[in-house]
């Protein structure tokens, strides 16, 4: 169910982040997300490294991810409040798709690390527009939980980071669109 974009610019042009919090259902179905990795998944890659990895947590998972969040934050910040352990549960059921994007740079290869991280955004920047050629909006979230050592450790190996958490579903109101860049400070010649 691709989204009646009239052209690949126009699509880019539209793309719009959701707020996590305001995506709800119906959100993609398993084949509509497996594509939309599939998509994600064509980056630039020096190299063809794929030093990237998605990985979805179903909603079957959604309250484990909750647990993990309040028990690594409880464990860095003893002293958390209430309402920044709800907190960990709302983020936790955000939106019906979640995927947790890791980059997952080689260090036995002879690109630059540099190289790979960037392109693990580049897959999360691919993994949002093709959410959004599916009729979806997307929202790329880091946080305190994209740093921890702990929640990292439930994902992935010591030598991956979070690169984002990636919230797919259908936006309950219209997407704002938020202010861009001035083109005059941005860009210059040399």
């Amino acid at each position: 169910m691709f989204n009646d974009q009239s052209s690949p610019l126009s699509a880019l042009a539209t793309r719009r982040s959701g707020k996590p919090r305001d995506l709800g259902a119906p959100g993609p179905s398993d084949a509509e997300l497996a594509a939309i990795l599939a998509l994600a998944a064509r980056t630039p890659d020096h190299g063809k490294l794929a030093p990237w990895r998605f990985v979805t947590v179903g909603a079957d998972r959604r309250a484990a991810l909750a647990e993990l969040l309040i028990a690594a934050l409880k464990a860095e910040k003893p002293g958390a409040a209430a309402g920044e352990l709800e907190a960990q549960v709302q983020f936790a059921h955000q939106a019906p798709a979640l995927v947790v994007v890791m980059s997952a740079p080689r260090a036995d290869s002879h690109i630059p690390a540099w190289e790979q991280e960037l392109s693990a955004g580049a897959a999360v920047m691919n993994l949002l527009h093709a959410a959004h050629a599916h009729g979806y909006a997307a929202g790329w979230l880091t946080g305190w939980a994209a740093y921890s050592d702990t929640v990292r450790d439930a994902f992935g190996s010591g030598q991956e980071r979070i690169a984002g958490f990636v919230f797919v579903g259908t936006p309950a109101r219209a997407l704002d669109e938020r202010p861009r860049p001035d083109m005059r400070r941005i860009v210059s010649a040399w």
